[in-house]
């Protein structure tokens, strides 16, 4: 029997291929009882860049607070990053399979994934956790990255099968989580073309604040913002470093 060995750039198809048990199944899923929830997520388009940040609550069914201290904003890769929303167990574990992708494939292939590339990636991994969505699990991201061709700053939003938007021209900025809608309605109403990141970090703390005033499950206290330009990726000061 030939044993065949997977040489290709997807580091969930050598899972597949090789580790198949490390994949997870969704087949007789059973939804905990208690499930840990992470919000609220935000994503804004500045002149030269664009922000992605998170506040740091989790709780249990929208109001039973479990932490205050959790990351929901991870570097990617160098220009790239992304935000968490949704179950925080599933959600994390997303999160550093996607960025080990991404790596995985510019090992492989020799040259980083384009934006875009890396945006169907993550599509592709959210399509994979749909069973689970389903079920009451859902993974609800959001993507950044910076366009070194295009020289600007682009978002990603996507819906429960893995859909992807980009909030690249129509809309400069995006929000998700249980306080989504309220940091979008703030972003509707301040939000002017031509930013600098001075400017587009105040509006992004606004927009949580106002998020976490109408919504127990957003925290007041502590935010997380990370910006992506053509600098790379670094965290905002004063507001949060990555574990």
């Amino acid at each position: 029997m030939l044993f065949h060995r997977y040489t290709g750039p997807s580091f969930t198809a050598l899972l597949k291929t090789h580790y198949p048990e490390l994949i997870p199944s969704f087949n007789k899923l059973e939804v905990p009882k208690e499930v840990v929830r992470s919000t609220t997520i935000a994503a804004l388009c500045y002149q030269g860049g664009v922000l992605i940040a998170g506040d740091r609550r989790a709780t249990i069914d929208g109001h039973l607070v479990v932490s205050e201290d959790v990351v929901k904003v991870f570097k990617t890769d160098d220009y790239s990053a992304l935000a968490i929303a949704g179950t925080f167990g599933p959600s994390i574990k997303m999160a550093k399979l996607f960025k080990t992708e991404l790596e995985h494939y510019e090992k492989m292939e020799g040259i980083p994934l384009t934006l875009e590339g890396k945006a169907n990636k993550l599509s592709q991994l959210i399509e994979q956790n749909f069973p689970a969505a389903v079920m009451g699990l859902p993974v609800m991201p959001i993507f950044v990255g910076y366009d070194l061709k295009e020289k600007r700053g682009k978002i990603f939003e996507y819906d429960i099968t893995g859909g992807t938007f980009t909030r690249s021209k129509q809309e400069p900025y995006a929000a998700s989580g249980s306080g989504g809608e309220r940091a979008k309605s703030t972003f509707e109403h301040f939000f002017r073309d031509g930013m600098n990141r001075d400017e587009a970090v105040e509006l992004m703390v606004k927009a949580l604040s106002f998020a976490a005033k109408r919504d127990a499950a957003t925290s007041g206290k502590l935010f997380l913002i990370k910006d992506v330009s053509e600098r790379g990726v670094s965290d905002i000061p004063g507001y949060g470093e990555e574990k």
